[in-house]
């Protein structure tokens, strides 16, 4: 039996991105809809996967309002400011990318809430809190979360189908402030990760063209398995992965 590499420092995975595994919520919301909560990401574009089940996607970004069916083999992605809510249609399971990994985690991710939440860090900070484990006071206040921005959300959706997208743009300026003191802390997380990971394929390519392959000596492989599984996300029940980057504990997606 050939045994598995164990390297002490293992790599990100290509590219830097962060990874999980989501399965939407089966929650009915007000609008008779059963899915997640809707929210943004200020600097990282999200990928969906789909592995399984059905489902759509609803985006809203000022090219307007969209729905997206979500089926097995179906790939879609979303850039930063683009609001986007998971819907559940039956089974719908997914394996999310997001790129820039550790910084969705550390943050990344706005909620749709109305206004006045908006407005108050303090209150917007309580509302998307949620206490520790998966049991029922954490499913309760997960259920509260979706329903606060879904409320949001419809409002939303509603002026932008009706023409008029000030409130949307709005909601993205509302965004940008809540998270502004944590970008320092976003911009050493890209160049830990992200940056660091374009910058080695430039060194890479850079020993190729000299005819100095030195790099390919480092050759590995490695290996990794949820380390929570089933946790509150923002979209659905989430198994995480504990990978270089990444901290996980405002489980985005």
């Amino acid at each position: 039996m050939v045994s598995e590499p164990g390297p002490a420092l293992p790599r990100p995975l290509p590219g830097a991105i962060g990874l999980s595994h989501l399965t939407a919520y089966d929650w009915e919301a007000a609008d008779g809809v059963c899915g997640g909560s809707p929210h943004l990401h200020l600097v990282c574009t999200e990928a969906y996967v789909v592995t399984g089940g059905r489902g759509s996607v609803q985006t809203l970004s000022p090219d307007g309002y969209r729905e997206i069916p979500l089926e097995p083999g179906a790939v879609a992605w979303f850039t930063p400011g683009t609001v986007h809510r998971m819907v559940q249609g039956g089974g719908l399971r997914v394996t999310v990318l997001m790129q820039n990994s550790g910084l969705p985690e550390a943050g990344d991710a706005v909620f749709t809430f109305p206004p006045e939440v908006l407005a108050d860090p303090g209150a917007y900070a309580a509302a998307a809190a949620l206490p520790p484990g998966t049991g029922p006071d954490a499913q309760a206040a997960a259920r509260r979360r979706r329903d606060l921005a879904v409320e949001g959300y419809l409002a939303l959706r509603e002026a932008a189908l009706a023409g008029d997208t000030g409130p949307f743009l709005g909601f993205q300026r509302a965004a940008a402030r809540l998270v502004r003191d944590k970008v320092p802390r976003w911009r050493e997380l890209w160049r830990a990760g992200a940056l660091a990971a374009a910058e080695r394929t430039g060194a890479q390519l850079a020993a190729l063209e000299a005819g100095e392959p030195g790099h390919l000596a480092e050759a590995t492989a490695f290996r990794a398995a949820p380390t929570r599984r089933g946790g509150l996300g923002m979209c659905g029940r989430r198994d995480e992965y504990a990978l270089p980057g990444t901290t996980l504990p405002y489980r985005t997606g």
